[in-house]
C-alpha cells in the first residue's frame, strides 16, 4: 500500500476525535517569548511535531527556530499596490481635474516657490559660464540684471541670449579690427603720399635754388670791386 493510501485508509478507519493530539501551547508562548512576537505570529513545522514538542527550553526553541523549525510570520501590512497605482498616476497628470483640487493656485505651488526656483537655475548657469570662461564679468553683470528683470522665462531662453550675445560680439569685434585696419592702411597711405610730395617739392625746389646760390658769390664779388673803386 503507498503513503496516500495509507493515511487516507488511517483516516477513514480511526475518527479524528480518536487520534492523540500533541499540545504544544507551551513551545509556542515559549518561541513568542523567543521571537519577541506574539503567539500568533509563530508557525511550527507541522511535519516536526514531535521533535518541537520536545523542546521544554529557550535554548531548545532557540535551535529549533535557527534550523527554520519554528518560523515567526511576517507583519500583515496594508498592501501599497493601489497607493503606488495612483501616484504613478499622478505623475502622469491623471486625478488632477478641477474636482480633486482644495486651495488655491498659489496656495498649491506659490509663485514665490516658481520664482526662486527659476532664479536659482538661471544664476546657477550665469555662475558656471562665469567660471568656465564662455562669458566675461561684464556680460556675466548684465544677464545677471536681466535675470532679475524677469527677462528670461526659462535656461533654454537664456542660453539662446548668450550665443547671440557673444555672436554679436564676435561680429563687432571683427568689425572693430577691419575698421581699424582700414583706417591704418589709410594711415600708412597717407604718410607715403605725403613723402612722395615731400620728396617732389624737395626735388622740384632744390633743383632752382641750386644756380641761384652758385650766381650770389660773383654778384657780392663784382659789388666788392665798385665799392673799392668807388672810395679811389
Amino acid at each position: 500500500m503507498s503513503g496516500a493510501g495509507f493515511i487516507l485508509f488511517f483516516f477513514v478507519t480511526f475518527p479524528l476525535h480518536l487520534i492523540p493530539m500533541v499540545n504544544l501551547t507551551t513551545q509556542k508562548r515559549i518561541a513568542a517569548s523567543v521571537l519577541k512576537c506574539g503567539k500568533r505570529k509563530i508557525w511550527l513545522d507541522p511535519s516536526e511535531i514531535n521533535e518541537i514538542s520536545n523542546a521544554n527550553s529557550r535554548k531548545n526553541i532557540r535551535k529549533l527556530a535557527k534550523d527554520g523549525l519554528i518560523i515567526r510570520k511576517p507583519e500583515n501590512a496594508p498592501s501599497r499596490f493601489r497607493v503606488r497605482a495612483m501616484a504613478a498616476a499622478k505623475r502622469a497628470g491623471r486625478h488632477s481635474g478641477v474636482g480633486k483640487r482644495h486651495g488655491t493656485a498659489d496656495a498649491r505651488m506659490p509663485t514665490q516657490v516658481l520664482w526662486m526656483r527659476r532664479m536659482r537655475v538661471l544664476r546657477r548657469l550665469l555662475r558656471k559660464y562665469r567660471e568656465s570662461g564662455k562669458i566675461d564679468k561684464h556680460l556675466y553683470h548684465e544677464l545677471y540684471m536681466k535675470s532679475k528683470g524677469n527677462v528670461f522665462k526659462n535656461k533654454r531662453v537664456l542660453m539662446e541670449y548668450i550665443h547671440k550675445a557673444k555672436a554679436e560680439q564676435s561680429r563687432a569685434k571683427l568689425l572693430a579690427d577691419q575698421a581699424e585696419a582700414h583706417r591704418a592702411k589709410n594711415r600708412a597711405a597717407r604718410e607715403r603720399r605725403a613723402q612722395r610730395v615731400a620728396a617732389k617739392r624737395d626735388a622740384l625746389f632744390g633743383a632752382e635754388t641750386a644756380p641761384v646760390a652758385a650766381a650770389a658769390p660773383v654778384e657780392t664779388a663784382a659789388k666788392k670791386d665798385t665799392k673799392s673803386k668807388a672810395k679811389k
